[in-house]
C-alpha cells in the first residue's frame, strides 16, 4: 500500500474545493454538527449525574443507608441493638422512636413527624442533625425542628411550643389527644423543603415517656454503613429468626432513582441522534466528493492504485472530519462543564431542588460511552461512501468522462 499517495490525496481532498464549494460546506457542517452533538451530550449527562448525586446525598442524609424496623411491637430493643453493635463494630447504630404530631405556637399549627433519638449516636450518622445540635445541650423535653416549620409557626429559639400526639388519653367523659409543652432549642436546614417542613427531633426519653414505651424499646434503628449494598445481606442474616426487618435507602426511594436512570438513558439515546444526524452530512459530502472525483479515481485505479487504497482515502477523509469534530466537542464540553460548575450562570430555586447551583458531575463511564458511541457513528458514516468509491467502472468512466 502506497501510504504517501494516500496521505497526499487525503490532504488534497480536505482542502476547500472552490469548484464545488457545497462539498466543503457539507463537510464543515458535519464537523460542526458532530462537535455540537458531543458537547451537548457531555453537558447533559453531567447535569443528569450531578442532579441525581445531589438528590442522593440529600436523601441519603435524611433516610440513612440502612434502617431496621419492627415487624412486631417490642421486637426492636436494646438487647438487639447491643448484639448488632458487637457483631458489626464497623457500622454505627442509632435507635429511634417516631410519631406523627401536630405542633402549635400561639394560634398557628403545623403537622409533622417527630423522632426521639440519642443525640450522641444520631449526630454520628446524620450530618444535618449534628450541625443543628452543635454546641447545644439538649434536655429531655427540648425540641429541634426544620426551618420550614419554624417559619410557618413564626417560632423563635427558646419559645415554648405544644405538641399534640396521635395517642388518645381518656379525660373524664371524653377522649383527649396527648399533649406536651416542648422548648424549641434549635432548628435544622436539610436543603429539601419536604423534610424542613415535616421533621422534628427530641430526646429518646421524651418519646418513651409520652408514648408509654418501655425504656429499652424502639421503633427502629438507623444504621450508617460505608457499603450498604453488601452490609444489608449481613444484617438480614443477623436478624433471621427475629421479628425485625431491614431496608436500604435505595429501596425506600427506588422508584425515584429508577425514573431518573431511565430518563438519563432516554436522554443519552436522543442526544446521540444529534451526532447521527450530523454524520449524515459526512455521508453526503463524501458521496458528492466521490461523484465529483470519478475521473481522478478512475485514473488512479488505471495507473495501479488498489481498491484498498481508494477505500482508505475516503475512509480517512470521513474519519478525519468526524474525529476532529469529536475532539472539538470534547473540548467545548469540558469548557461548558467548567463554566457551569464554577460560575452561577444558571440559578435554581433552592426550596425545590435543594441547591441554588446547577449540580454538575460527568462520570468516567458516561464520558467513555459518549466517545465510543460517537466514534462508532463516524466510522459507520465513513464506510459506505468509501465502499462506493471502489465500485466505479474504470473503463466506462474513462470512455465517457
Amino acid at each position: 500500500m502506497n501510504k504517501n499517495l494516500v496521505n497526499f490525496i487525503v490532504k488534497k481532498y480536505l482542502r476547500f474545493d472552490k469548484k464545488n464549494p457545497f462539498i466543503s460546506i457539507s463537510a464543515l457542517l458535519a464537523f460542526i454538527g458532530v462537535a455540537v452533538g458531543v458537547m451537548v451530550l457531555m453537558i447533559s449527562m453531567a447535569i443528569m449525574n450531578g442532579t441525581a448525586k445531589e438528590f442522593e446525598n440529600k436523601l441519603f442524609i435524611m433516610n440513612y443507608p440502612l434502617s431496621i424496623y419492627a415487624k412486631l411491637e417490642g421486637s426492636v430493643n436494646a438487647s438487639l441493638l447491643n448484639e448488632l453493635e458487637t457483631q458489626f463494630p464497623e457500622m454505627i447504630f442509632s435507635p429511634y422512636l417516631s410519631s406523627q404530631v401536630i405542633v402549635q405556637n400561639g394560634d398557628t399549627m403545623s403537622g409533622g413527624v417527630i423522632f426521639g433519638v440519642n443525640p450522641k449516636q444520631e449526630e454520628k450518622i446524620n450530618a444535618i442533625y449534628a450541625k443543628g445540635v452543635q454546641n447545644i445541650e439538649f434536655d429531655k423535653y427540648d425540641l429541634m425542628i426544620g426551618e420550614g416549620i419554624k417559619d410557618k409557626l413564626f417560632a423563635q429559639k427558646g419559645s415554648k411550643v405544644t405538641l399534640y400526639f396521635t395517642t388518645i388519653d381518656p379525660n373524664g367523659f371524653s377522649m383527649m389527644p396527648r399533649m406536651k409543652r416542648f422548648t424549641l432549642k434549635s432548628t435544622f436546614h436539610s436543603g429539601l423543603n419536604a423534610y424542613d417542613k415535616a421533621y422534628m427531633y427530641t430526646s429518646l426519653e421524651a418519646l418513651q415517656t409520652l408514648l408509654k414505651k418501655e425504656e429499652h424499646e424502639y421503633d427502629g434503628i438507623h444504621i450508617y454503613s460505608k457499603n450498604p449494598f453488601e452490609d444489608i445481606k449481613k444484617i438480614q442474616a443477623a436478624l433471621n429468626g427475629t421479628m425485625a426487618g431491614v431496608v436500604g435507602w435505595w429501596e425506600q426511594n427506588g422508584n425515584f432513582f429508577a425514573a431518573m436512570e431511565m430518563e438519563k438513558k432516554a436522554l443519552f439515546i436522543v442526544l446521540m441522534l444529534i451526532i447521527l444526524i450530523a454524520s449524515l452530512n459526512i455521508i453526503s459530502s463524501l458521496l458528492m466528493t466521490v461523484m465529483s472525483r470519478r475521473k481522478e479515481i478512475a485514473l488512479l485505479l488505471s495507473m495501479g492504485a488498489s481498491q484498498q487504497e481508494i477505500k482508505l482515502i475516503f475512509l480517512r477523509i470521513g474519519i478525519t472530519v468526524g474525529l476532529s469534530g469529536i475532539v472539538l466537542g470534547i473540548g467545548l464540553g469540558f469548557l461548558g462543564i467548567f463554566l457551569l460548575d464554577n460560575f452561577n450562570i444558571i440559578s435554581l430555586p433552592a426550596d425545590v431542588y435543594g441547591t441554588s447551583k446547577l449540580p454538575i458531575e460527568l462520570s468516567t463511564v458516561d464520558f467513555v460511552s459518549i466517545v465510543i458511541g460517537a466514534v462508532c457513528i463516524v466510522f459507520a458514516a465513513s464506510f459506505y461512501p468509501a465502499y462506493k468509491a471502489t465500485n466505479i467502472d474504470v473503463i466506462d468512466v474513462l470512455r465517457n468522462e
